[in-house]
């Protein structure tokens, strides 16, 4: 932690611009070495990163879709504490400790999504949530598997702030082949009887695929597949492979009950020593597919904070969005950074300075 580690986390080529997706593999192969990568400590802040904009008149307010709260101080605790830097502060995550940091930045309302299974913290997340105007929305925790399901989904859908679950595990690989299991897929018709979201993570071929299935066999179902940037191909064949993923990615956006965070756009590449690729055009290319792909009305905007903390600040994960975005029409900026989260996650306007589609 104490090594002395340059500022410039990556040195790449820039002939990304205007590449196809199939060459992404290859351009980052073709980058020089890292001279940062995670197991040398959190990462410092990048001088050429894009950063936030200043907060100014007639600015676009942002929406974060995606933060993780819990309190490592409760008697009654799920062992979860943030990503792997978070994790040696050995603090919790609450509003009020994100609000100054989101704040600057023109962050002005954010969604908590679970990051544990128990269900006395669905409890917990509403009543943080609750006693912080900043937080508009919670996707909670359930588990469809269970013969609980529909009675909590119920009780806490009774609470307005409650607008979605996370569960990712409703389907079976066996061989390779994906199948959904149909009482999961009974108990998650019920989500979408109560008009509430489902968020899956993290994104795996298996999942994606899975995915696809649940949007057909609930098509009113508003399925959202969390931190979508994150994943890299395995080369360009094989079951993980560009090929593969450009398949299901082709697949998913035939549907249009699912939804994409464009979310962990800075993140460690596995298998790579923890690379965290901060060259924007290799970013931008990555981003602009998958924009094209699913369209202006099917994005949001995310930070995973505190999971981001020692990957890139919070200015860094907007300004890198307010930087793609700048090609972007206002009316597009709009939707990726607010409009679209609240059609589909219907969170509530708590504040002000929070906006409304009404």
């Amino acid at each position: 932690m104490g090594q002395t580690i340059s500022r410039r986390h990556f040195i790449g080529t820039a002939a990304m611009a205007g590449a196809a997706l199939s060459g992404i593999g290859n351009t980052l192969a073709a980058a020089q070495a890292p001279d940062w990568d995670e197991k040398n400590g959190a990462a410092p802040p990048a001088p050429d990163a894009p950063q936030a904009h200043p907060l100014a008149l007639g600015a676009i307010p942002i929406i974060d879709t995606h933060i993780h709260l819990f309190d490592n101080t409760r008697p009654v605790f799920t062992g979860y504490t943030g990503g792997l830097f978070y994790r040696a502060l050995n603090k919790p995550s609450t509003p009020a400790m994100y609000a100054p940091l989101a704040r600057p930045a023109g962050i002005v309302g954010a969604i908590v999504v679970e990051s544990a299974g128990f269900i006395d913290d669905n409890l917990w997340y509403l009543e943080q949530a609750r006693d912080n105007p900043i937080m508009v929305g919670v996707s909670g925790s359930l588990d469809p598997s269970q013969s609980y399901f529909g009675r909590y989904l119920s009780h806490f859908h009774r609470d307005p702030l409650y607008r979605a679950i996370r569960a990712s595990r409703f389907y079976t690989a066996d061989g390779g082949k994906i199948a959904l299991n149909p009482a999961q897929v009974a108990n998650l018709k019920l989500l979408a009887q109560a008009d509430l979201a489902l968020d899956t993570a993290n994104p795996s071929m298996p999942l994606m695929n899975a995915n696809v299935l649940l949007a057909d066999a609930i098509p009113d179902l508003r399925i959202i597949m969390d931190h979508l940037p994150s994943f890299d191909p395995e080369g360009d064949s094989g079951p993980n492979g560009q090929a593969a993923y450009e398949a299901v990615i082709k697949e998913m956006a035939a549907r249009p009950n699912i939804f994409v965070k464009l979310t962990e756009v800075y993140h460690p590449k596995p298998g790579d020593g923890g690379l965290i690729v901060k060259n924007y055009e290799f970013l931008r290319a990555r981003l602009e597919y998958l924009f094209q792909v699913f369209g202006e009305d099917r994005v949001m905007f995310g930070t995973d904070y505190p999971n981001s903390y020692g990957v890139a600040t919070i200015s860094e994960e907007v300004g890198l969005m307010q930087q793609f975005y700048s090609t972007k029409t206002r009316a597009q900026q709009e939707k990726y950074f607010w409009q679209n989260s609240s059609k589909i996650y219907k969170w509530v306007k708590r504040s002000p300075d929070q906006p409304s589609l009404s």
